[in-house]
């Protein structure tokens, strides 16, 4: 485990992860963070909190939102509440330790109760088992990777958790983005997705989605969002973004 915390929102909030070799989490996580604004007094999720870098992000850009910290792993979840106490946190995040895609009756008995979240951030695992080479490094290859039909059933937790009205925000890899609207079709619209390109003119490598549950509203293609020049150097935009500056205007 690195001593060291790892600065995030230009300083603003410090956090313990994982050694290097394990899955830690960098610019996915301050975009996701970034990606919906609750309103004051809101309950935001963050599923998959791993050692909580996209709850606690948003709870330090909106100072009166409660925010709930799920995940699986206890160790993990030992280190989130580290991070919690760390950021002196503590008055407005909790920790669940829960899987995602255990049956309803043990998500309520660990403490997920349906509704009762206003948004849900999460980044799922980016592969099924068998579709990719799984990492030698079991907390890498677990954050990675869920069995076949993962995707639709955490999906369907993230649509059990919401109100009705809830807001949705994912990110996930770009060629992910037809089985994503899979999944949150009859349960989500009014879907945004926004493509996230390393360099201008190259493909996009995420999908940045956000949606309502149980809204028909239509549709829409926001704009990319480029992350380096061609020197390799943040663009303005992804720069103002890791500062916890709010999304550019279109």
């Amino acid at each position: 485990m690195d001593t060291e915390p790892d600065a995030f929102l230009g300083g603003r909030l410090r956090l313990r992860q994982p050694a290097r070799g394990a899955h830690r989490a960098g610019t996915d996580a301050v975009l996701l963070a970034r990606l919906l604004t609750p309103a004051p007094g809101a309950t935001l999720y963050d599923l998959g909190a791993a050692t909580g870098v996209v709850g606690l992000a948003a709870a330090r850009l909106s100072e009166e939102a409660r925010v709930v910290l799920v995940e699986r792993d206890p160790g993990l979840a030992a280190l989130a509440r580290e991070n919690v106490s760390a950021n002196e946190l503590d008055g407005r995040v909790v920790v669940i330790e829960a899987d995602l895609l255990a049956p309803g009756a043990q998500r309520r008995a660990a403490g997920l109760a349906p509704e009762s979240a206003d948004i849900v951030l999460t980044n799922p695992p980016f592969f099924e088992a068998g579709t990719h080479r799984a990492s030698p490094v079991p907390l890498k290859a677990a954050a990675h990777t869920f069995a076949t039909g993962g995707l639709d059933l955490w999906l369907r937790t993230c649509s059990d958790l919401l109100r009705p009205g809830g807001r949705l925000g994912l990110i996930h890899r770009a060629d992910a983005l037809p089985a994503c609207l899979d999944a949150m079709r009859g349960r989500f619209g009014d879907c945004a997705v926004r493509p996230v390109h390393g360099r201008a003119g190259r493909p996009a490598i995420r999908v940045l989605i956000a949606a309502v549950k149980g809204s028909r509203a239509p549709f829409r293609l926001l704009p990319p969002l480029v992350l380096q020049d061609e020197a390799g150097r943040f663009t303005p935009e992804a720069e103002a973004l890791h500062r916890g500056d709010p999304w550019p205007a279109p």
